[in-house]
């Protein structure tokens, strides 16, 4: 399986250690736990990279990386009926301590979410702790990405 991910600098292209998560938490996990945020198309990483960057931010060149998740991986996919009430709302609490418990617990090497921005589309969070991690996981093509200027009006 193929994920994208959409990062700003080029040097961060090689990067899948969740560093960034772990200072800062994500909608899926608080501070202090590791995670790699990806998502299925390279247009749904954009519109969460763009809906997490303010204008002034955005640099006119970003970059697309692909990276290979094995067909094998332990992936937790995670149900509708599993998920808590308001679970959209970036600082839910609840969300956020479900994806600290599926990260840390290590069983999983990725969990499979809804996108909160597009519903229908699907989000993994990588867990870069897993067992052997980078024998499963691997940046197969980075991309140059100029955003298109109109999405940032």
């Amino acid at each position: 399986m193929i994920v994208y991910r959409i990062v700003k600098q080029k040097n961060r292209t090689t990067d899948l250690s969740g560093t960034g998560d772990y200072n800062v938490g994500g909608r899926w996990n608080n501070p202090g736990i590791y995670a790699v945020y990806t998502s299925e198309n390279r247009a749904l990483a954009a519109f969460e990279l763009l809906v997490h960057t303010d204008q002034s931010e955005a640099p006119p060149n970003l970059f697309i990386m692909s990276i290979e998740i094995n067909q094998n991986a332990a992936v937790c996919n995670v149900k509708d009926t599993d998920l808590p009430e308001n679970w959209k709302s970036p600082e839910n609490s609840a969300l956020k301590n479900m994806g600290d418990k599926l990260l840390s617990g290590n069983k999983y090497l990725a969990i499979k979410a809804r996108s909160a921005i597009m519903p229908y589309e699907y989000n993994y969070i990588l867990n870069p702790h897993f067992p052997r991690f980078y024998d499963l996981v691997k940046v197969v093509n980075v991309e140059s990405y100029n955003i298109d200027e109109r999405l940032l009006q």
